[in-house]
């Protein structure tokens, strides 16, 4: 099946750019969005799938920023307080 869809700039370019975050095209973005959707439909995913399915998504480098210190240091990241001694 051939599917087309009329999208205004907006959205188009939003579409591009998240396509872009991910490593696709927008037309394999699109497909991926509507494989999850229609072969699961409603699915309740774990938190734990849910991380797995967003890291495993993230680029190598955006995921060389993060900090190594992100658990035990939570409130400095979360809420800004001053990190902990350690």
């Amino acid at each position: 099946m051939t599917l087309t869809l009329e999208l205004n700039d907006n959205k188009e370019a939003a579409l591009e750019a998240r396509a872009r975050e991910h490593g696709l095209s927008a037309e394999q973005f699109v497909q991926q969005m509507l494989d999850r959707e229609l072969e699961e439909p409603g699915r309740k995913q774990s938190v734990s799938a849910m991380v797995r399915e967003i890291w495993s998504d993230l680029p190598d480098d955006a995921r060389a920023k993060l900090p190594t210190d992100g658990a035990d240091q939570v409130d400095h990241y979360v809420y800004g307080v001053p990190k902990r001694d350690q």
